[in-house]
Parts: structure tokens; C-alpha cells; sequence
């Protein structure tokens, strides 16, 4: 899947001189917490974080009474607080490598670049999105988890035990297993119950079963 597939498209973003209290009240509105930085010439320059904001903003320590907060705050740009050196991932990029960029870095978003345009943003929220469908989790089925071995054959064995059932994979994810020689597998399955998978794990030898159930979805 795509970043393209996934992002937020024409993001709300703000200007470098837009002042801090300004940027605040449209993440509020907006309810987001990243806010581009867009010039003139939309060329992106910056990002600012909900983060970002509220370390801009005086200590509750501070001998300054709220009319003087304010007054402060209204002078200070987006610009003295943005972040300038901004991670971006191209339109064309898988999903997952930009989840790794995000994981790796420690960040909850990334603009999204169609050449030197920014054509939108993803963020940690699109990519659970991304985590719910790739389960399956809104739609209702049998889920299992089990643990096969990592060689040809065994995930076509599988698959194809369930269909001579009659059973239709809605969902499937790989991730590895705790040796080289294993993989887990979770999947969710239609059109059978969970007495029938376990009919079928049972007759599949090589498959060790972690965890099944229903899920009924949302």
C-alpha cells in the first residue's frame, strides 16, 4: 500500500508568522496536534508539534499574570518555535517504510512530498488505520494466530485447507516467529465457526495454534 493511499490530503497548515496563540486555536478547532509550515510560495519550512506549543508557553512558575501571558504569546511567531529540519516520505512510498521512518525517529508525523509540493500528511492515526484493516478488526469472522514452520508450502497448506472448507480469508498479517525456522501468521476467516478451525488445525501438524477465537468486529 501506498502513503498516497493512506494520507491526509491537502493538510491544514499554518504560516511562519502566525502567532503561537493563532496556531493553538486551530490545532483546538481542528483537533489535530502536527500543523505544517507552509511560506508564501507554499514551500514547506517547517513543522510545529501541539508539543512544540505548549513548551513555548510560560512556566506555571512564572511571576507574569495571564494579561501578560497573553500579550507575549501574541508576539511570538510560529516561526521561533517551529521545528526546521523536517522529515519528509514521497507520495510513492510504502506505507510501512514510512512507519519505520516514525518508529525510528520518534515521531508522529510526516508531510507528504509530491516533488517539492507538499500533497498531504500522515500521522500515527492513518497509519493505525492502516493496523486496523490489515487485521481485519471491523469486520466479523474466526481469528487465529498460530505458528508454522518457514518453509515452502506450509502457508499454501494452510490457505488451502481453509478454503476446501468453504472458509474465506478476510485478512492476513506474517510477522516472525521466535527462531529462524518459524513464522506467525494471524489471520481472520469468514464462513466458518470456530469448531471447524479447529478441525482444520488440528489436521495440519506442522501448525501450532497461539490463540483463536471469534470476533464479531464493529
Amino acid at each position: 500500500m501506498l502513503v498516497r493511499r493512506v494520507m491526509t490530503e491537502n493538510p491544514v497548515f499554518t504560516r511562519p508568522e502566525t502567532p503561537v496563540n493563532d496556531a493553538r486555536e486551530l490545532m483546538d478547532r481542528e483537533n489535530i496536534k502536527h500543523l505544517p509550515v507552509l511560506d508564501r510560495a507554499n514551500t514547506l519550512t517547517g513543522i510545529v508539534t501541539l508539543k512544540d506549543l505548549i513548551r513555548a508557553a510560560p512556566s506555571s512558575a512564572t511571576s507574569l499574570d495571564i494579561y501578560e501571558i497573553s500579550y507575549l504569546l501574541s508576539k511570538l511567531k510560529v516561526e521561533k518555535v517551529m521545528q526546521r529540519k523536517v522529515i519528509t516520505v514521497n507520495e510513492d512510498e510504502v506505507v510501512e517504510e514510512a512507519a519505520r521512518i516514525m518508529a525510528d525517529r520518534g515521531i508522529g508525523c510526516l508531510p507528504v512530498m509530491r516533488g517539492s509540493l507538499m500533497a498531504g500528511i500522515i500521522t500515527d492515526t492513518d497509519l493505525f488505520r492502516v493496523f486496523i484493516n490489515a487485521f481485519g478488526a471491523r469486520k466479523s469472522g474466526v481469528r487465529i494466530a498460530v505458528k508454522i514452520v518457514e518453509r515452502p508450502g506450509e502457508l499454501a497448506a494452510l490457505s488451502g485447507a481453509i478454503a476446501r472448507r468453504g472458509g474465506n480469508i478476510l485478512s492476513y498479517v506474517y510477522a516472525d516467529g521466535d527462531d529462524p525456522g518459524h513464522s506467525r501468521c494471524t489471520m481472520k476467516i469468514a464462513g466458518l465457526d470456530i469448531a471447524a478451525v479447529e478441525e482444520i488445525l488440528a489436521s495440519l501438524p506442522e501448525v501450532e495454534t497461539e490463540d483463536l477465537r471469534e470476533s464479531r468486529g464493529e
